[in-house]
């Protein structure tokens, strides 16, 4: 028997949350959670406002679930306006809404951590069940789990629509060297590539990569700048993300960053910062004080790859969208996620939807496969 708590404060539960089976991405932990929290990214203002689920088991923490209650669909990376619209057209409120979700963080991983022994079939259902039954209670349109792991999607499946995505990822195939990843490329790919990296070189830039305890807090300040400025520049605002939470991130995962800088003439003008489990890279923040073409390229997508052959990663995600990736060697890969919709029109509606987009977006990823910049030989790769 599975009891339930939901809380708003994730400090209190930190040392429960902790004990559950340890995050392999650091999104999933409890640290980069609680720096959202602590500089107020979300609470608040922001829309994302904290309802996190606590599953029990006589009286001990069993599971955890972050958990929203999102007052609008900003910054989830699954796009679903036109469903809060048609619910606007017909009389409906779609908000609020739950929301199982990394905030900000398109990043494919577990959403559901629990202890170890626990029957997760059973434990899953459990929680749909419930949070069915509180959406209900509570007059909310729907709860949606965005980007988790595949085999717990279909674990969610069970009581909920799957809907994919597309992102780009780069795979090492063991490469010892960059030459070794340019040496599976078509030959008029790899001229491009380095076409690309000359221009920077031509025009003045290096690139230093700087992880750990050797970023400093300056360093995160140069970042901020460089993050705020271009953020600005592109979306009128200066971004979901403070100052402060970035410095949370360095000092609570700092064993998790890479901070990657441009400088052009010997100043500092780009920079890039990534986070990296035992296995996998994600590209996530960049900024520029300057333009430069390709300086994009080399900060977010070069400098990764060469990280991730130097410290024998085996993925390289950088981040969502952007379809240039895939002539740079990034793959089209499938994410999930998993919805409910309390409405059973709406929610007959919104599968129809589903069925039609996923037919879609498998031949979308058919097309970009096609485009891969890899010899015939490893085109499968």
């Amino acid at each position: 028997m599975f009891t339930f708590q939901f809380v708003n404060d994730l400090k209190p539960h930190q040392a429960a949350i902790t004990a559950l089976s340890p995050a392999e991405c650091p999104f999933e932990s409890i640290d980069f959670l609680l720096a959202l929290q602590d500089c107020q990214c979300v609470d608040g203002q922001s829309g994302w406002n904290s309802h996190h689920l606590l599953i029990y088991q006589d009286q001990v923490v069993v599971a955890f679930l972050p958990l929203y209650l999102k007052q609008h669909s900003y910054g989830e990376y699954v796009f679903d306006w036109a469903w809060a619209s048609a619910y606007d057209r017909h009389g409906f409120e779609y908000y609020p809404k739950l929301v199982s979700a990394i905030p900000f963080s398109p990043v494919p991983s577990r959403r559901l951590q629990y202890k170890q022994g626990i029957e997760v079939a059973e434990l899953s259902e459990a929680i749909q069940r419930h949070l069915e039954a509180y959406c209900e209670a509570h007059d909310y349109s729907s709860y949606h789990i965005l980007f988790p792991e595949l085999e717990e999607s279909k674990a969610w499946t069970k009581r909920t629509m799957q809907r994919t995505s597309v992102q780009f990822h780069w795979h090492n195939k063991g490469y010892a060297s960059t030459d070794d990843f340019y040496a599976q490329l078509k030959s008029r790919k790899r001229k491009a590539i380095r076409k690309e990296r000359q221009h920077l070189v031509d025009a003045g830039w290096t690139f230093r990569q700087i992880t750990g305890c050797d970023i400093t807090a300056d360093d995160i300040d140069f970042f901020y700048q460089c993050y705020r400025q271009t953020y600005l520049k592109l979306s009128g605002h200066t971004g979901y993300l403070s100052p402060s939470f970035f410095h949370q991130l360095q000092q609570r995962l700092s064993d998790n960053l890479l901070l990657v800088i441009g400088e052009c003439q010997g100043q500092p003008r780009a920079c890039a910062l990534f986070l990296f489990s035992a296995h996998t890279l994600y590209g996530r923040y960049w900024g520029a004080l300057e333009e430069e073409e390709f300086l994009h390229f080399e900060t977010c997508y070069y400098q990764g790859i060469e990280f991730a052959i130097q410290r024998g990663l085996s993925l390289f995600n950088p981040g969502t969208q952007g379809e240039h990736k895939v002539a740079r060697g990034f793959n089209p890969s499938v994410c999930y996620s998993n919805h409910w919709i309390s409405d059973l029109q709406f929610r007959q509606a919104i599968a129809a939807f589903i069925d039609t987009e996923t037919s879609q977006l498998s031949e979308y990823q058919h097309q970009l496969a096609n485009k891969l910049p890899y010899k015939i030989e490893d085109s499968n790769q």
